[in-house]
């Protein structure tokens, strides 16, 4: 598909106890192939030791800044990740693992990999944190989505975070929640409820025919938007039947997020992953 690269990437795992299986993730590598075998190749790293420490008290940073350091030289010089991986195994001690490699794809590589550092190796402050008094609805449903695409096996396959202001104008802030390519088209999901308050998906179904055709004329995407919705709306009050019927009518697919393992095993097969 015009635009989209393929990208494979693996992880850096402290495991101080391999019969307990229990591991921190303290760096990642993004390497790109392509019909020329070259293509974008990246590193990130933790910058702060404390998920370690937590795991493994007695872990010693110090060795682990070290083996840091020579992992980005020797990354330098060996771009080919078969002789990094020889060379990391024959170096590295046993506390430290590489993951197998897991595909993903992006238009921008260096978003692609900036997010995978915020997955995989940020430490999230909870102390810091301002605590809510409940997780809101639509961050209830797209755990529901992650759930059922890790299930599935194909949660590292999707695009997440999917910017529209290419397609739109610049500064425009929305993002699709996750997506997959297939052929011609961008198949995309976006949690959506609708039971506490309808404007999200008043609002998506106003802007998505523009954005629908900006990726069209821009890409050649043909976009398959499913807005995943609250399980159990009460289509008889007037607001949410107005929503999905102007939902409807933009050509949005909908789908009650009861069925997201099913959405999530079709989508396995048609990736192939």
């Amino acid at each position: 598909m015009s635009g989209w690269r393929k990208f494979e990437f693996f992880l850096f795992r402290y495991v101080p106890d391999a019969i307990r299986e229990e591991f921190v993730n303290f760096g990642l590598i993004l390497t790109e192939k392509n019909p020329e075998d070259v293509g974008f190749a990246g590193t990130r790293f933790a910058n702060d030791w404390r998920r370690i420490l937590c795991l493994d008290p007695q872990a010693d940073v110090e060795a682990l800044e070290r083996l840091q350091e020579d992992i980005q030289g020797q990354f330098s010089v060996l771009k080919d990740r078969l002789v990094l991986l020889r060379w990391l195994e024959e170096s590295a001690s046993n506390l430290v693992e590489v993951s197998s490699p897991k595909v993903c794809f992006s238009i921008d590589p260096v978003r692609e990999i900036d997010l995978l550092e915020l997955q995989y190796l940020k430490v999230q402050d909870f102390a810091s944190a301002p605590k809510r008094k409940a997780v809101g609805r639509r961050q209830y449903i797209y755990g529901r989505m992650r759930d059922a695409f890790e299930n599935a096996g194909i949660w590292e396959f999707l695009v997440k975070g999917i910017p529209v202001a290419q397609y739109t104008r610049g500064g425009d802030p929305f993002e699709f929640d996750m997506g997959y390519p297939l052929k011609n088209e961008l198949r995309l999901f976006h949690a959506v409820s609708l039971k506490t308050n309808v404007d999200a998906g008043v609002m998506l179904a106003a802007r998505y025919p523009a954005i629908a055709a900006g990726m069209n004329a821009s890409r050649g995407v043909v976009p398959v938007l499913t807005a995943v919705v609250d399980d159990g709306l009460d289509k008889e009050r007037d607001e949410i039947g107005f929503a999905l019927a102007m939902m409807k009518e933009n050509n949005i697919e909908i789908s009650p997020v009861a069925e997201m393992p099913m959405i999530a095993e079709r989508a396995r097969q048609e990736s192939g992953a």
